[in-house]
């Protein structure tokens, strides 16, 4: 700013505050009067943010010439409002550096003069106004270290608070950073602090949950609230539900929130049906955790939480159009969460661009660092692109932020026998045998290693039956099955296996599956229909094309007769004829495999 235009300003500041040069700087109370501070304060307080950082600049400049012109308090003030409006800019570090300014200067004016603390309840008197909390200042501070993923940064800050002085945002803060360290005992104390202010703050139990305590513990600190507030009866039940929810126990969990659900004042409750869905997909019952999916997004259409999930469920059944249809709308409504990148992630993939489903998961990731779908469609793509012990990493990240979650697992195993690391994929599969316990999923999960190795080639025959036995329709275990069958020649035993898992589901896979079976025992016709099947349920499946390519080039018997009663023809016309009916025939044979490649 031109130093003449400047000394204007500083003119017309001191004549409409009465801030003279040869006066003092004015106390912090004027009788009738605001003073400059006073509009500084108004400003950030109406949310005016780009006009108070604009000013408060200003009013720092003149401060830095002149240090008499403000009081330390009014100092201290200036740099507080000044770096709330650097922290709504989103310019953290800056905000950063002026929240620290802001503090000196506060402990500078403890040494200088006593200040009374906030009560709340001052006047509005410039005599009464009480000053920007320091603690308050710190939390912005931590806030603007999380922004910048200095989370150990932002634990000292909040650390230096006395206990007795921390406010639930602060324990909820702080817990939350514990638990991202890895550093459950201090975040359970802090959850629990925060409990124990506010006794319906459901994250904090849900993050006590997650931390392994006990759900009759955690409903105990509760109790109090539900016997004393009306409508609260659901809440004992909804612990419970989520309790199994973080013990792994999915069936049980689905039994719990479905009987939440059902209550008529809990009925389409999003977040509810968003638990269901979820814990569908964990089950593996992918059919109705899109029912599910489908629901909640009825009732929200703006709705971002789980539908990485749901894009990822609608990419497996081959529903691109859907799944780049749903990126587009997520993208619409906030680009600033992982979900959106994920679902554009998982189009990409599934279409085969591993560089760009990369790309799109590091957004994500970058995005929110917790985000479980976000890794494993980034340690999907690293291991299809050969980089397997990036993907490794990726996986028991994934694992560690979400440890009853089976796919997590599937995705680990998946890199150490793409690997050969067969003896390590044996030691993973039978830890999540012995935590998640024996069902359908973890017996598939461990067939699955076993038909990796001859030796063990009857132990995954058992341990397939039995989870068959539990779930029929279990498609990966059905799959797995038909894979033995296949091996040991059994094509009849594996069609009639086929065709009672397809009797109650449609699914690409198996059709596909069931089509290669059909080829196996010359039911040509059939098997043509089962590719066509399973490419009207995903026209990108490259095996099903394959399938029906091949099948086509095969000669049926009445190909066969009719070309023996061609060779039987005679007359030398119409042998020169046919003769170049084959060559030509041939060079279309030539170009059809060709074009088959690309």
């Amino acid at each position: 700013m031109d130093p003449g235009a400047a000394a204007i300003l500083e003119s017309s500041l001191r004549s409409s505050y009465g801030l003279f040069a040869r006066l003092p700087p004015l106390p912090a109370a004027l009788p009738g009067r605001m003073n400059v501070i006073d509009h500084v304060r108004d400003m950030a307080a109406a949310g005016l943010h780009s006009n108070v950082r604009l000013l408060s600049s200003l009013l720092l400049t003149m401060s830095s010439n002149n240090p008499e012109l403000f009081s330390p308090s009014q100092k201290y003030q200036l740099l507080v409002y000044h770096a709330d409006s650097l922290f709504h800019d989103k310019e953290y570090r800056n905000a950063v550096s002026k929240y620290t300014m802001a503090l000196q200067q506060k402990k500078a004016l403890s040494k200088t003069s006593k200040v009374r603390p906030s009560t709340g309840n001052s006047a509005s008197t410039p005599q009464s106004q009480c000053l920007p909390s320091e603690i308050e200042v710190k939390y912005k501070m931590a806030e603007c270290y999380t922004m910048l993923k200095q989370d150990k940064d932002a634990i000292a800050i909040l650390d230096g608070i006395p206990s007795r002085q921390r406010t639930p945002k602060i324990n909820m803060m702080l817990a939350n950073l514990y638990k991202k360290a890895g550093q459950e005992r201090p975040s359970v104390t802090s959850y629990k602090e925060v409990l124990r202010q506010c006794p319906l703050a459901l994250d904090a139990i849900l993050g006590l949950l997650s931390l392994s305590v006990k759900g009759v513990e955690v409903a105990s600190m509760t109790m109090n609230v539900i016997q004393t507030v009306p409508n609260l009866d659901w809440l004992s039940v909804w612990i419970k539900a989520y309790a199994f929810v973080h013990t792994g126990d999915n069936s049980r969990a689905i039994n719990t929130i479905c009987s939440l659900e059902k209550k008529s004042l809990l009925r389409d409750n999003v977040d509810l049906l968003g638990s269901l869905a979820d814990l569908y997909f964990r089950a593996g019952d992918n059919k109705n955790s899109v029912l599910k999916f489908e629901q909640a997004q009825m009732l929200d259409p703006y709705l971002i939480k789980g539908m990485d999930v749901y894009g990822y469920l609608l990419a497996r059944e081959g529903r691109l159009e859907d799944v780049e249809n749903l990126g587009c709308r997520l993208f619409n409504i906030s680009d600033q969460h992982a979900e959106p990148w994920v679902v554009s992630g998982c189009h990409s993939f599934y279409s085969k661009r591993y560089s760009r489903a990369l790309y799109l998961g590091a957004k994500a990731i970058q995005l929110n660092s917790n985000s479980v779908q976000a890794l494993l469609l980034k340690g999907a793509a690293l291991r299809n692109m050969g980089r397997v012990q990036e993907a490794i990493i990726h996986f028991r990240e994934a694992i560690r932020l979400a440890p009853c979650r089976l796919d997590c697992y599937e995705g680990l195993i998946e890199c150490y026998l793409a690997s050969n690391s067969i003896r390590e994929a044996m030691v993973m599969a039978n830890n999540v045998y012995k935590t998640l316990g024996a069902n359908a999923q973890t017996l598939t999960l461990l067939a699955t290693v076993c038909l990796e190795d001859p030796v063990t080639q009857e132990k995954a025959k058992t341990l397939l039956d039995k989870a068959l036995t539990q779930r029929p329709d279990y498609i990966k275990a059905v799959v797995k099955k038909a894979e033995l069958l296949s091996r040991e020649q059994k094509y009849e035993d594996g069609i009639a296996l086929l065709r009672n898992a397809l009797a109650n589901q449609s699914d690409c896979v198996l059709h596909r599956i069931l089509g290669d079976f059909l080829v196996a025992v010359n039911e040509y016709q059939e098997a043509m229909d089962q590719y066509s099947i399973a490419l009207s349920l995903d026209p990108n499946d490259q095996k099903s094309l394959e399938g029906m390519q091949k099948m086509e080039k095969e000669e049926s018997p009445t190909d066969a007769t009719q070309e023996e009663d061609v060779d039987d023809m005679e007359g030398s016309g119409e042998e020169g004829d046919l003769e170049g009916s084959d060559s030509e025939a041939a060079q279309w044979a030539d170009q059809e495999q060709w074009f088959g490649m690309q």
